[in-house]
Formats: C-alpha cells, structure tokens, sequence
C-alpha cells in the first residue's frame, strides 16, 4: 500500500526526530499540526466550530483524510468533538484550548509569509 502523503510527511518527522535528538521538542511540535492536512483543518477551525462537511468543502481533504485527521488531533487534543444526537445527527469540531493557543503561530507563519514570500507564492527577498 502506497502511504498517504500526510503519512509520508510523518514518517519523514520520525526519522528527524530519531536521527537529531537535539531537535526533539521542535519536531514534537511539528508532529502536533505540521502536515498539510492538519494545517488546513486546523486554519479552518480558528473561525469556531464546524461540522465535517463544512471541514470537508474548505479543507479539500477526502472524506477518508479528513476522518483520519481529525481523530489524530482528537486524540492530540487539539480538536474537540461533539456529537448531537436527532435527526440528522450532527458532529461538530472545534479547537480545544491547547488547539486555540496555535493562533499566534498561525499569525507569525502569515507574517512571515506576507514578508519572505508574498501573495503569489514568490521569494521576496526584503530586507536583503
């Protein structure tokens, strides 16, 4: 079977994390939100809560990737899941408090973003 990509990007995590020692707790922290899957799921959540379809439309992901994912940062308490019983059962995902304090890296990462790579996706080289 041929990995998803989100689990080759955590392979790659492992092998750093086992190849530098001294790198651990950065790498830990990428483990938590790091792959491409998550920060998307995670981008959509700082908005509030939302149901998995309304994830599924922003997000892009497979019904399929988008379960795993979300278990992942379920089970990372990242993200909180709510069901509500009745016709139609509803789920709803939200960010648990440890999930909420990702905001000021999501904004730094934008900053960044805005300064060193700008709106179409090429180097900036400011300040250079």
């Amino acid at each position: 079977m041929v990995p998803a990509p989100d689990e080759e990007i955590d392979d790659n995590l492992r092998e750093v994390r086992e190849l530098t020692p001294e790198a651990c707790s950065g790498v830990q922290s990428l483990d938590q939100f790091g792959t491409k899957w998550r920060l998307r799921i995670l981008y959509n959540l700082f908005d509030g809560d939302h149901r998995f379809n309304e994830l599924k439309r922003a997000s892009g992901a497979s019904s399929y990737t988008l379960s795993r994912v979300l278990e992942s940062l379920e089970e990372d308490a990242i993200v909180d899941r709510r069901v509500e019983e009745g016709p139609p059962v509803e789920t709803h995902y939200s960010l648990t408090e440890k999930g909420a304090a990702l905001q000021p890296v999501f904004d730094a990462i934008d900053e960044w973003n805005a300064e060193w790579v700008g709106e179409n996706g090429e180097e900036c080289h400011r300040n250079a």
